[in-house]
This record gives structure tokens, sequence and C-alpha cells, in this order.
């Protein structure tokens, strides 16, 4: 097992991720505030992530079925993670939080549907 540590933008939120197998679950989602976000998710089991410094400073953001819980650095605004409103026993995490992480070199990301509504494509 591998233990990464990740940050917000202005480190006062600081968390770890026990990865088994290298970082799973790797995707871009098009729910209303994933695909707003941007952010490239990974996901693990809930216990195998720790805020270890600023839970004081995350700010939950819950709407809809408040089944998800979306963390936001309340002082620089970064998506650290969140629990998952698909599989709750799940966290989903931003992999730009993770420390010395190129993102160039993960490859291919999968996409994930989380969206009521059909998508219409954007024009090229």
């Amino acid at each position: 097992m591998q233990t990464v540590k990740g940050t917000c933008h202005c480190k006062a939120v600081e968390f770890e991720v026990d990865l088994v197998k290298g970082f799973e679950n790797i995707r871009r989602r098009n729910c209303s505030i994933c695909s707003r976000k941007g952010a490239i998710m990974a996901g693990v089991p809930l216990e195998r992530l720790r805020v270890t410094r600023g839970a004081d400073k995350l700010s939950p953001y819950q709407w809809n079925t408040k089944t998800a819980k979306h963390y936001f650095c309340s002082i620089c605004g970064i998506y650290t993670h969140h629990q998952r409103r698909s599989v709750p026993t799940e966290y989903g995490f931003n992999l730009a939080c993770i420390e010395g992480i190129d993102l160039a070199s993960i490859g291919p990301i999968g996409a994930s549907n989380g969206a009521a509504q059909t998508l219409v494509p954007v024009a090229p």
C-alpha cells in the first residue's frame, strides 16, 4: 500500500489517501457540479482518505438529495474531495491536489454519466 498526500492551494487543508493498486476509478463526471468544476477524480473507500489538517477549514456543499457531500477549502476555494452519491461508501478526490502528480502522464481519462438529463454536444 502507498500513502499519498494532497493539499488545497493555500495548504490549509491536507489529506492522505491510501492507495492499494495506484490511483483507481479515474474519471470525469458530467453531473451539474462536476462538469463545472472540471476536476479529474479518483476514488477510494471512505476509510482510505483522511483529512490530516484543516478539517475546520473545509466547507461542505450539498444539494438535491443531500447524499453527496462536496468539500472545498473555505480560504482558497479548491475542491479537495467528495463523498459520492452513487456510492456513499466511497470518496472521490481531486487528483490535481495530490503532491507531485503529473496529470499529463495519466493517459486517457474515462467519463462517468451522472447527469439526469441528456447533454447537448458542442459544435466544433
